[in-house]
């Protein structure tokens, strides 16, 4: 089933995204705190709206999926965005990937061609 192949990719594409952007959000911020400077700052943060706006529209397509796909064959597909994942960090956060976890990665993405079969 190639339709539930992209609308996963995509749906994964939009949650990685929002990931990124809480990332950002929370790099830019002082440390947690209950304190007015704290919201003030969370709530004023570009990247932590555009970070809710990649979750909504990601919620929006999970539904669809769940509701179009049997369930057994969308959870499983979720993983993808641990692949996407790893390829943000690399991208955006420079961060070095092991050769074990490329494996794991390759196995996520044979695993999602073989559910949606």
């Amino acid at each position: 089933m190639l339709r539930i192949l992209c609308y996963t990719v995509l749906q994964s594409i939009l949650l990685v995204g929002g990931q990124v952007f809480l990332k950002f959000a929370l790099m830019r911020m002082p440390p947690f705190a209950w304190t007015r400077t704290f919201w003030t700052s969370l709530l004023t943060n570009w990247h932590f709206a555009v970070c809710g706006v990649l979750f909504a529209a990601a919620s929006l397509m999970w539904m669809y999926i769940v509701k179009s796909f049997p369930f057994s064959m969308a959870y499983p597909m979720v993983s993808m965005s641990y692949v996407f994942g790893m390829f943000a960090a690399i991208l955006f956060f420079h961060e070095e990937v092991s050769a074990v976890r490329w494996i794991g990665v390759a196995l996520i993405v044979v695993g999602c061609i073989l559910i949606a079969k």
